[in-house]
């Protein structure tokens, strides 16, 4: 169970960071930090970062920060993945590469 919560503070940081693109974007756009549209994406980005702090902060309880904290590398699998799906971005085969030395890590590290 500690690994299924670790793993959803992890979707929740990579969430986190699409929004905060997105406030970036929203920021360019607008040309101020105080538009409604920046602000809104913004406030939701450190809600969900703060809500994420108190999960982990929980899940970090519960186990060996050691075993634990290898799971957060998955955020570099699953930012790349949101931004292709949400804001259109592009990756190459390289990154299929790079994600499965990571994952491969990963589970290296939780196994020994």
């Amino acid at each position: 169970m500690t690994y299924i919560l670790a793993v959803i503070c992890v979707v929740g940081i990579a969430i986190g960071q699409i929004l905060f693109k997105l406030t970036a974007n929203s920021l360019a756009e607008t040309g101020s930090i105080f538009a409604t549209k920046t602000l809104t994406v913004l406030f939701c980005a450190l809600a969900l970062y703060g809500l994420t702090t108190l999960l982990w902060i929980y899940v970090l309880q519960k186990g060996n920060l050691s075993r634990i904290y290898p799971i957060m590398a998955l955020s570099f699998v699953f930012v790349p993945i949101l931004s292709h799906f949400v804001l259109g971005e592009k990756f190459n085969t390289q990154y299929f590469l790079g994600v499965a030395v990571l994952i491969g890590g990963i589970v290296l590290t939780i196994k020994s």
